[in-house]
């Protein structure tokens, strides 16, 4: 009766949630469950072939993008119905029996879309469309359909006229959830291959409406459209993909005057988007730290004029020489801030107080090698350092307050956990691995019989205004997946929403449908995947790699083969090479934090050995990923420097 293709690239863990409900809807339906996987390097071979045998999975040795898969599972298929599902969906257990009855009840039905909503219960707009002409794109471009979203005119390209708590014709489907007729389908030939992602879904709407069937949209069910993709939807990648799908469609069906100025007009949407973005990363690279820079230059300032008038009237504290070692002292602050962390999302007390310590210690040592004439005073340096430090610590508690800017995440007790006693057990397992246990504030029971816990699922609104909760976790089992689906619509804003499956080993959720998708698994245990540590492993790759290069004339008297060795030094400085990495072959499979191909293995071996790929070695790559720290690089390297 049914046959679905999900297409999968990188993201393993919405995949194993998506899976698991997947099976619970397809329950009393005859029917195959096909995974085509775009060459996954985030190891879902091992990870999900063992969790799901039922599951027929189709391993790909490159990324054939999105058409391509979906045409290759199509041929597997042979059921009366296909349906292309996103991995980084939820379905409700009955969504499959509704949507098969609305298609066998509606013969000129060639296609049927559902209610789709994000992790955070918004409603996604792309559940109905309409196709993207010049005007309805220009309206969308130029912002108006915002400002009038229930427009016939302004709003068409989403439809925003129809009602969506009501079932529809509509133009275009998301090819997030699309149930079509296998027949049709033969018929049509598939997807497009001419899109490589993003489009196609457009394209294919249009060719079953010209082969005189109708596309429905169906709110008699709703589905989670997490949004976890791999591909960042602000990124310029994205941007370009999507308006390059765009040009092929429109080039395919307009005219050659039309599709001319539509081109302009989507080449121009490019630019724009594109300007935006890097506009918004530099904010967001450089917001934080160029407010410190101002904050530290308005330390020293203070500093200095208090020290001038208070205890040296006479001293020239404004001349050419200290402004170059305060620029320097200033540099050495933010260097040691953005090492230790501190201009990440998260962040931990510990770290902050690191960078504090360890950038006054630097600026106190530099000052003491300072000839004479150039120390004008210590206390200057000490009482600017003061000053910055607390300046910066109450421009942070501010803004964190107006939620300017992305600031740490303190591990305060402000994450809920709906589920059973065993299931909150699980998780919090998983949350010990990456140490986020102290978050957990308890246990919402889902029996209202249940008084071992803070409340009831029946009184958690009530709870949640209370007390400050800023996370729940749905643990599906007793509460079927239709249930935290409808819990999930009706959650008040700015809470974050998160799912687990009965017998998954991971969370999964996503805080709005335009960034990537969050996941809380043992994965997320490893030190380098922590951004902190990649830029110390880096910092470390390129100290070394200096030190080779500057002392390369030495290095000739000691080493067999300097110019082997430069040219490595050169390798891991431009940052092709990392010095040490993950055994031969592992590094693209096992679904651990990425490295560069490297110098040195974790064992210290060569990695120019054909090395076995054995489970020694994996423990070894595994445990290197988990308690990195620069000594572990260090003593790696001692040990093999034969090698190098």
């Amino acid at each position: 009766m049914l046959d679905i293709i999900i297409v999968n690239y990188n993201v393993k863990y919405f995949l194993e949630q998506c899976l698991f409900a997947v099976q619970k809807a397809m329950l009393g339906i005859v029917g195959d469950i096909i995974v085509v996987d775009n060459a996954s390097t985030d190891g879902s071979k091992d990870y999900l072939e063992k969790l799901f045998p039922a599951v027929r999975f189709i391993w790909m040795d490159e990324n054939l993008g999105f058409a391509k898969a979906n045409n290759i599972g199509l041929k597997y298929t042979k059921s009366k119905y296909v349906l292309y599902l996103n991995p980084d969906t939820i379905v409700p257990e009955d969504c499959f029996n509704i949507c098969l009855n609305f298609m066998e009840f509606h013969k000129n039905a060639g296609a049927l879309g559902v209610k789709m909503i994000d992790g955070t219960g918004k409603f996604l707009r792309e559940s109905k469309r309409a196709y993207p002409s010049i005007a309805t794109s220009f309206f969308k471009l130029s912002g108006l359909s915002g400002l009038f979203p229930k427009s016939k005119l302004f709003a068409k390209y989403h439809l925003g006229h129809l009602d969506k708590n009501k079932n529809n014709e509509v133009e275009v489907l998301s090819g997030a959830f699309m149930l079509v007729r296998r027949e049709l389908l033969l018929q049509i030939g598939g997807f497009d291959e001419s899109f490589f992602m993003y489009g196609e879904d457009i394209e294919l709407s249009y060719q079953i409406r010209k082969a005189g069937f109708k596309n429905y949209y169906c709110s008699d069910t709703c589905i989670i459209h997490f949004k976890g993709e791999s591909t960042n939807r602000n990124s310029i990648k994205y941007v370009k993909l999507f308006y390059n799908a765009m040009i092929i469609f429109v080039e395919k069906h307009y005219k050659k005057f039309s599709a001319r100025i539509f081109r302009f007009f989507l080449k121009i949407a490019i630019w724009l988007r594109a300007l935006i973005f890097i506009v918004g990363q530099i904010v967001q690279k450089i917001g934080l730290p160029l407010f410190d820079v101002l904050l530290l230059m308005l330390s020293f300032f203070i500093a200095l004029n208090g020290w001038r008038y208070l205890i040296k009237p006479t001293y020239n504290f404004f001349s050419n020489e200290i402004g170059l070692i305060l620029s320097f002292f200033i540099l050495v602050i933010i260097l040691a801030n953005f090492y230790a962390g501190k201009y990440d999302t998260l962040q931990k007390r510990g770290s902050t107080f690191l960078a504090t310590f360890v950038s006054g210690s630097l600026m106190l040592s530099f000052y003491a090698v300072l000839p004479e004439h150039l120390r004008f005073s210590r206390g200057i340096v000490v009482s600017g350092f003061v000053i910055s430090t607390v300046l910066m610590h109450l421009f942070r508690m501010f803004s964190k307050k107006m939620q300017w800017i992305f600031l740490e995440e303190e591990q305060e007790k402000s994450t809920v956990v709906v589920a059973q006693t065993e299931e909150y057990n699980r998780v919090y397992g998983l949350m010990e691995t990456i140490k986020k246990e102290k978050a957990l504030l308890g246990r919402i029971a889902v029996d209202k019989m249940d008084s071992s816990c803070l409340t009831t699922l029946q009184k958690m609104n009530s709870f949640i205004r209370l007390y400050p909760v800023k996370e729940i976790i749905f643990c599906e089992g007793m509460l079927s997946f239709k249930e935290i689906i409808q819990h999930t619509s009706f959650q008040p804003f700015g809470i974050r929403m998160r799912i687990s499956a009965n017998g998954s080993k991971s969370i999964v959720g996503s805080d709005s449908s335009s960034s990537l998708g969050n996941t809380i698994s043992e994965n997320n245990s490893y030190n380098l995947s922590l951004p902190h540590f990649k830029r110390i492993k880096r910092l470390l790759d390129i100290l070394i790699a200096c030190l080779i290069m500057l002392g390369a004339f030495v290095l000739i008297f000691f080493v067999k083969k300097p110019l082997n060795l430069f040219k490595k030094a050169v390798l891991v400085f431009i940052g092709k090479k990392t010095w040490v990495g993950y055994s031969c072959g592992f590094s693209k499979t096992s679904g651990l934090p990425p490295l560069k191909d490297c110098i040195i293995c974790t064992n210290g071996f060569p990695a120019l050995l054909e090395l076995p790929l054995n489970e020694e070695n994996y423990k070894l790559d595994e445990l290197y990923a988990k308690s990195y720290a620069p000594q572990i690089d260090l003593q790696i390297i001692r040990k093999g420097i034969q090698w190098l």
